[in-house]
Protein backbone atom coordinates (compact mmCIF):
# COMPACT_ATOMS: atom_id res chain seq x y z
CA UNK A 1 0.00 0.00 0.00
CA UNK A 2 2.39 2.50 -1.14
CA UNK A 3 -0.47 4.78 -2.73
CA UNK A 4 -3.05 5.09 -5.38
CA UNK A 5 -3.99 6.14 -8.78
CA UNK A 6 -6.59 8.21 -10.48
CA UNK A 7 -8.14 6.94 -14.09
CA UNK A 8 -9.33 9.97 -15.90
CA UNK A 9 -12.02 10.09 -18.59
CA UNK A 10 -9.64 10.11 -21.41
CA UNK A 11 -7.98 7.02 -19.98
CA UNK A 12 -4.86 8.61 -18.44
CA UNK A 13 -3.49 7.28 -15.12
CA UNK A 14 -2.10 9.64 -12.65
CA UNK A 15 0.20 7.93 -9.87
CA UNK A 16 0.39 9.48 -6.49
CA UNK A 17 2.74 8.47 -3.07
CA UNK A 18 0.58 8.43 0.06
CA UNK A 19 2.78 10.45 3.33
CA UNK A 20 2.56 7.06 5.63
CA UNK A 21 4.21 8.89 8.38
CA UNK A 22 2.99 12.80 8.72
CA UNK A 23 -0.55 10.99 7.85
CA UNK A 24 -1.18 7.35 8.66
CA UNK A 25 -4.95 7.19 10.00
CA UNK A 26 -5.92 9.02 6.70
CA UNK A 27 -3.67 6.97 4.35
CA UNK A 28 -4.87 3.90 6.01
CA UNK A 29 -8.39 4.52 5.78
CA UNK A 30 -8.43 5.90 2.18
CA UNK A 31 -6.79 3.42 0.98
CA UNK A 32 -9.66 1.42 2.32
CA UNK A 33 -11.77 2.91 0.65
CA UNK A 34 -10.34 2.13 -2.76
CA UNK A 35 -11.97 1.40 -5.29
CA UNK A 36 -14.48 4.69 -6.24
CA UNK A 37 -15.49 6.91 -8.36
CA UNK A 38 -16.62 10.85 -7.87
CA UNK A 39 -17.20 13.39 -10.52
CA UNK A 40 -14.78 16.14 -9.74
CA UNK A 41 -15.05 20.43 -10.24
CA UNK A 42 -12.46 23.18 -10.35
CA UNK A 43 -12.28 24.95 -6.76
CA UNK A 44 -13.49 28.65 -7.38
CA UNK A 45 -11.68 30.37 -4.51
CA UNK A 46 -9.08 27.96 -3.35
CA UNK A 47 -6.60 28.16 -6.54
CA UNK A 48 -5.44 25.73 -8.92
CA UNK A 49 -7.89 22.85 -7.20
CA UNK A 50 -10.09 20.04 -8.40
CA UNK A 51 -12.40 18.66 -5.54
CA UNK A 52 -15.40 17.38 -4.37
CA UNK A 53 -17.76 18.06 -1.61
CA UNK A 54 -19.08 14.64 -1.30
CA UNK A 55 -16.24 12.44 -0.58
CA UNK A 56 -16.56 8.87 0.94
CA UNK A 57 -16.86 9.27 4.38
CA UNK A 58 -14.14 9.05 6.55
CA UNK A 59 -14.65 9.11 10.43
CA UNK A 60 -10.61 10.32 10.97
CA UNK A 61 -8.98 12.70 13.41
CA UNK A 62 -7.59 15.91 12.02
CA UNK A 63 -3.72 15.13 11.26
CA UNK A 64 -0.68 17.03 8.78
CA UNK A 65 -3.32 19.59 8.35
CA UNK A 66 -3.11 22.89 6.50
CA UNK A 67 -4.60 25.22 4.09
CA UNK A 68 -1.29 25.43 2.85
CA UNK A 69 -0.54 22.78 -0.01
CA UNK A 70 2.19 22.11 -2.36
CA UNK A 71 1.36 21.51 -5.93
CA UNK A 72 -0.03 18.07 -6.54
CA UNK A 73 -0.55 17.09 -3.26
CA UNK A 74 -4.17 15.43 -1.86
CA UNK A 75 -6.38 16.83 0.90
CA UNK A 76 -9.31 15.29 2.59
CA UNK A 77 -11.59 16.90 4.63
CA UNK A 78 -11.71 15.02 8.93
CA UNK A 79 -14.74 14.85 10.36
CA UNK A 80 -12.98 15.49 13.65
CA UNK A 81 -12.80 17.99 14.61
CA UNK A 82 -16.15 19.19 12.55
CA UNK A 83 -14.86 21.41 9.85
CA UNK A 84 -18.33 23.65 8.70
CA UNK A 85 -15.64 24.24 4.78
CA UNK A 86 -14.11 21.33 5.07
CA UNK A 87 -15.63 18.33 5.91
CA UNK A 88 -16.15 15.60 3.72
CA UNK A 89 -14.36 17.28 1.40
CA UNK A 90 -11.63 15.92 -1.01
CA UNK A 91 -9.35 18.16 -3.24
CA UNK A 92 -6.09 17.86 -5.51
CA UNK A 93 -4.07 20.52 -5.88
CA UNK A 94 -2.28 20.92 -8.97
CA UNK A 95 -1.18 24.11 -8.82
CA UNK A 96 -0.38 26.85 -6.31
CA UNK A 97 -3.70 27.52 -3.84
CA UNK A 98 -4.97 27.88 0.15
CA UNK A 99 -7.00 25.83 1.14
CA UNK A 100 -10.76 27.83 3.00
CA UNK A 101 -10.09 25.60 5.91
CA UNK A 102 -7.40 23.14 7.40
CA UNK A 103 -7.35 19.51 5.52
CA UNK A 104 -5.62 16.20 6.01
CA UNK A 105 -2.68 16.76 3.66
CA UNK A 106 -2.01 13.00 2.84
CA UNK A 107 -0.66 12.33 -0.52
CA UNK A 108 1.02 13.86 -3.31
CA UNK A 109 1.69 13.14 -7.27
CA UNK A 110 4.78 11.51 -8.65
CA UNK A 111 6.91 14.10 -10.21
CA UNK A 112 7.02 12.20 -12.94
CA UNK A 113 2.99 12.72 -13.38
CA UNK A 114 3.05 16.41 -12.61
CA UNK A 115 1.97 17.51 -15.78
CA UNK A 116 -0.25 14.89 -16.18
CA UNK A 117 -2.46 16.05 -13.08
CA UNK A 118 -2.21 19.70 -14.93
CA UNK A 119 -3.54 18.79 -17.98
CA UNK A 120 -6.64 17.34 -16.12
CA UNK A 121 -6.56 20.66 -14.11
CA UNK A 122 -6.71 22.62 -16.71
CA UNK A 123 -9.27 20.39 -18.68
CA UNK A 124 -12.03 20.12 -15.66
CA UNK A 125 -11.45 24.30 -15.01
CA UNK A 126 -11.94 25.08 -18.92
CA UNK A 127 -14.56 22.13 -19.99
CA UNK A 128 -16.08 21.63 -16.59
CA UNK A 129 -16.94 18.59 -14.47
CA UNK A 130 -15.14 15.12 -14.99
CA UNK A 131 -15.42 11.53 -13.32
CA UNK A 132 -12.17 10.02 -12.22
CA UNK A 133 -11.69 6.48 -11.01
CA UNK A 134 -9.65 5.98 -7.71
CA UNK A 135 -7.82 2.76 -7.72
CA UNK A 136 -4.66 0.84 -5.77
CA UNK A 137 -1.40 1.27 -7.49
Amino acid sequence: MNGFIIRTADKQIIRFNYYHEDAPVTTLAFAALLPFKRVFRHARVSGQEIWIDNAPVLDIIQENASVFTEPGEVVYGPLKPARVKTSNCMGIYYGEGKGLDCCNIFAKVFDEDIALLKQLGESIWKNGTQEIWFEDI
